[in-house]
């Protein structure tokens, strides 16, 4: 018989997707039925597959110790710190900036390097995860970023913390802000672009539909102009919807292609990738935050804008320190 003890970390979740994730060799039938004869009990007795798992419970388990044996090499190993560009940490979260290029999860192809492995490296190695010690949480991205979009990444430090990130974010009470360089001027300078995209999966590319076109999902982006030189203008946009390639799409659409961004018909000049960097982000919660609500009505910043100073004038406010 072995026993595992709820961490803060694992409670809140059901009996049989901890198991799932704490005991990965186990199939969720055995698992299922090991549960039914009281093999895997709660606290010393029978318990259902759903029970939600409070911090101090026990789970007892009288199951063959194959299902326990896991190899070194299975194990993340500790490494190096991986040189995050960190924009804000404490106990619950981390924010960082992704550079262009880089992944945050891995594909379905051979491995690249990744931006959640390299928080996970992170953490490993400033002691604030350890995996070795951990029966079911693995800190996660909370959104994410095309491969080469820069700019902020929320990430969960821990499970109450992913929980409520993940859920502010459904409910649209997170505000993420992003920079963009387009060819030409919006038209009006201000406006709402609401609108309909579908995707070419061929192509990788979306395309703006009208209403009813059959797999097409609603989007919405809110812009303003702040800066034109030349032929370029300096456009700052809040997503209301979390699209695939929305503001690329939607922008190419209003006849502002984003320098950079041949995909949808920009010059790519000087830059390599799309000039689209997530800039600031905003908590702007309506509803208790349990304990993450001190985020509350807080701003942060991403710091440098690569493409900012080439074109434009506009300066972004300094970011402030990591931890404060």
């Amino acid at each position: 018989m072995q026993e595992l003890t709820i961490s803060p970390n694992d409670a809140g979740q059901r009996l049989d997707r901890f198991l799932a994730k704490a005991i990965p060799a186990l199939p969720g039938p055995l698992a299922q039925k090991y549960i039914r004869l009281k093999r895997i009990k709660v606290n010393g007795k029978r318990a259902e597959q759903n029970y939600r798992l409070l911090e101090g419970d026990t789970i007892q388990l009288y199951i063959g110790d194959e299902f326990f044996e896991v190899s070194r090499e299975e194990l993340p190993r500790k490494t190096q710190d991986p040189g995050l560009n960190i924009c804000y940490e404490d106990e619950q979260i981390l924010i960082v900036n992704k550079p262009p290029g880089l992944l945050c999860h891995s594909g379905d192809g051979p491995y690249e390097a990744n931006l959640v492995d390299q928080v996970k490296a992170y953490l490993q190695h400033t002691g604030a995860w350890n995996p070795a010690q951990e029966l079911s949480f693995v800190p996660a991205l909370c959104n994410r970023l095309d491969r080469n979009t820069g700019g902020l990444v929320l990430a969960a430090k821990t499970a109450a913390a992913l929980q409520i990130l993940n859920q502010k974010i459904r409910d649209r009470e997170v505000d993420k802000y992003y920079l963009l360089a387009v060819h030409g001027r919006p038209n009006p300078p201000t406006g709402r672009i609401e609108g309909h995209l579908v995707k070419d999966s061929a192509q990788n590319r979306m395309s703006v539909v009208a209403v009813g076109t059959e797999d097409a999902k609603d989007a919405v982006t809110v812009y303003r102009t702040l800066e034109t030189r030349e032929n370029l203008s300096l456009v700052e946009c809040l997503l209301e919807t979390g699209r695939t390639h929305q503001i690329r799409a939607q922008m190419a659409a209003l006849g502002c292609p984003l320098l950079g961004d041949r995909k949808y018909g920009g010059l790519a000049k000087t830059e390599p990738h799309q000039a689209l960097w997530a800039y600031r982000v905003t908590f702007s919660f309506t509803s208790d935050a349990g304990v993450l609500d001190y985020l509350h009505n807080r701003t942060f910043f991403s710091g440098d804008v690569p493409f900012l100073g080439k074109y434009f004038t506009f300066s972004l406010p300094k970011r402030p320190k990591k931890g404060v």
